[in-house]
């Protein structure tokens, strides 16, 4: 398999693990707490962290592990990636986040096709969606320029912290945001409130590049550490 081949597979099968996790885990939580969702969401965002950084780790000599269309075209404007290449990542990205919601379901025997009528909206919201974005890029930014070997982890904990201090639970992920208005469970979105968040995500994405110029100066915005996958 060539480079390019082993990268769009990587980030296949790194986004459906990863909304496998935030589904399933939104999921058990739920169940084990009784429908307690300070709990519920306590064990969505330990788990969501742990396994980016888990995901991260062990894809991103492959793929630059980037499960996200945000990080992905940051890097197109930071002339890291091709507009080509761009579309190919978030079209696997996309296919896998929904490929990792079903899987989910699967494993707790739910319907596999499903629509989630769980209201996620307001201006607090799209606001959150965009600070949780472009605080994840300063996550990524500021670990490539200062300390690349911490970068897993950092984005682990940013997103995990991300969940309790935004009141969206931090998205911050377009290809995220499209599967999870497939599921009708506890990490849900009501697909007809999946705009607002993507609108929230794409200004959020504007911010954080700017504010790495600002900081950092002109650095990486993605979180492996592999060569370039074309």
């Amino acid at each position: 398999m060539s480079n390019l081949g082993r990268a769009l597979l990587a980030e296949f099968v790194g986004t459906a693990s990863l909304l496998a996790v935030v589904i399933g885990s939104g999921i058990m939580g739920e169940r084990l707490s009784s429908a307690n969702p300070a709990v519920a969401l306590l064990a969505n965002s330990i788990a969501t962290g742990l396994a980016l950084y888990v995901l991260i780790t062990i894809f991103g000599p492959i793929s630059r592990s980037h499960f996200n269309p945000i990080v992905t075209f940051a890097a197109v404007v930071n002339r890291e990636f091709t507009l080509r290449l761009a579309f190919e990542y978030c079209f696997v990205q996309l296919c896998g986040a929904i490929a990792g919601v079903w899987l989910a379901h699967a494993m707790f025997a739910l319907p596999i096709l499903q629509t989630s009528e769980h209201v996620r909206t307001g201006i607090g919201q799209w606001v959150s969606e965009a600070i949780a974005t472009a605080g994840l890029l300063l996550t990524i930014g500021g670990c490539t320029r200062f300390a690349r070997a911490q970068t897993a982890a950092a984005a682990g904990a940013y997103i995990a912290a991300a969940y309790w201090f935004t009141a969206s639970t931090s998205f911050a992920n377009p290809a995220v945001t499209v599967a999870r208005a497939m599921s009708d469970t506890f990490a849900g979105i009501r697909p007809s409130d999946a705009p607002g968040f993507i609108v929230g995500q794409i200004a959020g994405m504007a911010i954080g590049l700017v504010a790495i110029r600002l900081l950092f100066g002109r650095t990486a915005v993605e979180p492996g550490a592999g060569p370039h996958p074309s």
